[in-house]
């Protein structure tokens, strides 16, 4: 008996092309950047891209009348996917039109690593014309939230239920609800991420070292956690203390829950003090910086003080999956590296712009092993898994363990399969954990390098989906490859 998949697909055309037509209205903002100052390659290719992308996305978002059937939760994961490969596909062009990228596979590539805020290039001996870092600086602070939590506030004008989105994109392992409508929820994390966007870009443009259009790059690269450079050097260019701490304190409030901050502000201080990730985050932090700070000190020419800044700086700069670079990291002690290394495994808190694996489940596996060290000695004890005081629930300790499970595993089968490039095991390992953790920072010839252009095309192509599988948890991908999801109507 055949089973009749229903799907609506006229909701999901219109939700895309609502995604199109922001990023067209996006692509905009460069293009006139470009034509002001004279860069011709990029203000071609932004007139080629930018009015097709509008026209196409208005028509498909304000023409297209979604039926009333249900919006299910096989739709939220469809729509999902296919935004971030629509944006990846769609941002690539004005890379490729330019000429910046000699193939459209890197520009796909150079797309992905801007939505997904991984903020790496897979373009040898060469730097982003200015309007170029403009656009991926936009792409990066898109992604960074997510276009979709922006387009769950326009849902309810359509008809849609948003909570289905939310629970396929949101990075972290639950979304809470701010607010009794789903929209409402969007609306207040985009206030706050504007919010933050607002103030560190006053905060770096008072720095006399540092241009408006530097400190717009800057503050769209570190509050995504995206890390774009705006020079060669990195931050090191600037060599102004001021900067750096402005900048590495943006990248944590970046990457800490931002329900925290509706919290916050409606008075409710003690949810945040008591919030056991953030403090678990941020002792984690602390004692990174001190283990970098002495293996620096003492396995190093530098001097306490200037060990303690290389550290502070590179040490959030990993934790928080933002990939900033300020020294040349690969050189520093093994105890250094493998702290970096671990940090980028951990990654930010639930439901912020951070990549990783995310503190909150790390939190909740340790409490899962010391349960059963514990029904170990003691068999008929009932012993359950709390985290900050409260208990979990057995089915989400469940689906934290088999997301930990379902990510060793694809960045191990990803390793194997970036070794067919017959690089390096350092240069292999870091360059999968930097593309699934959204880092962007590696190790070996791809940070000799700077840039990753030493791999195949297609296995550019595969690093690319590995970016976008692991900015969206993973399972909002893997899950439309299952039987179970197409073979019933849910």
């Amino acid at each position: 008996m055949a089973i009749n998949i229903r799907i609506n697909y006229k909701a999901i055309v219109r939700i895309l092309g609502i995604i199109l037509f922001i990023i067209g209205l996006s692509m905009v903002i460069p293009w006139i950047y470009a034509e002001a100052t004279g860069d011709v390659s990029a203000a071609w290719a932004f007139r080629k891209c930018a009015p097709p992308t509008i026209v196409i996305g208005g028509l498909a978002s304000f023409v297209l009348r979604a039926p009333d059937a249900r919006f299910r939760a096989r739709e939220g994961y469809i729509v999902v996917a296919a935004s971030w490969v629509l944006a990846t596909l769609v941002g690539a062009f004005p890379y490729f039109l330019s000429d910046f990228t000699s193939s459209y596979v890197d520009a796909i590539f150079e797309s992905a690593s801007g939505f997904t805020t991984t903020g790496c290039t897979a373009v040898a001996n060469a730097f982003l014309s200015k309007s170029l870092m403009l656009w991926k600086a936009i792409s990066h602070w898109l992604g960074g939230m997510g276009i979709l939590v922006f387009v769950i506030s326009l849902l309810p004008a359509l008809g849609i239920n948003g909570q289905m989105i939310a629970r396929a994109e949101t990075p972290g392992p639950v979304m809470e609800k701010m607010t009794v409508r789903m929209s409402d929820s969007a609306k207040v994390l985009y206030v706050t991420y504007l919010s933050l966007t607002i103030f560190e870009f006053l905060m770096l443009i008072a720095s006399e070292k540092m241009s408006v259009f530097d400190a717009v790059v800057n503050t769209l690269g570190s509050i995504s956690t995206g890390g774009l450079m705006v020079h060669p050097e990195g931050i090191a260019y600037y060599d102004s203390m001021y900067i750096e701490i402005i900048i590495s304190t943006f990248c944590i409030l970046s990457s800490i829950n931002f329900i925290l901050y509706h919290y916050a502000a409606t008075g409710k201080f003690s949810y945040v003090l008591k919030d056991i990730e953030l403090r678990a985050y941020l002792i984690i932090i602390g004692g990174s910086i001190a283990i970098c700070t002495i293996g620096l000190a003492l396995q190093s020419d530098l001097a306490f003080g200037e060990a303690l800044r290389e550290s502070f700086f590179q040490v959030i700069s990993m934790a928080t999956t933002s990939g900033y670079t300020r020294s040349p990291y690969t050189i520093w002690p093994a105890v250094c590296q493998m702290t970096l290394i671990t940090l980028m495994f951990i990654g930010g808190c639930a439901a912020s712009t951070s990549g990783g694996i995310k503190m909150v489940r790390v939190l909740v596996m340790l409490k899962l092993i010391w349960r059963g060290c514990t029904k170990r000695i003691h068999p008929r004890s009932v012993v359950a898994v709390k985290v900050g005081g409260s208990a979990i629930s057995a089915p989400v300790v469940s689906q934290i363990t088999v997301f930990i499970l379902m990510y060793m595993m694809i960045f191990l089968m990803s390793c194997l399969i970036v070794s067919l490039q017959g690089l390096d095991m350092e240069t292999t390992v870091t360059t999968t954990l930097a593309m699934i953790s959204n880092t962007g920072a590696g190790f070996g010839e791809a940070a000799s390098l700077g840039n990753f252009s030493m791999f195949h095309p297609a296995l550019k192509l595969y690093l690319s989906a590995l970016m976008i599988v692991g900015r969206l948890e993973l399972f909002t991908i893997i899950i439309l490859f299952t039987r179970n999801f197409w073979g019933r109507d849910r």
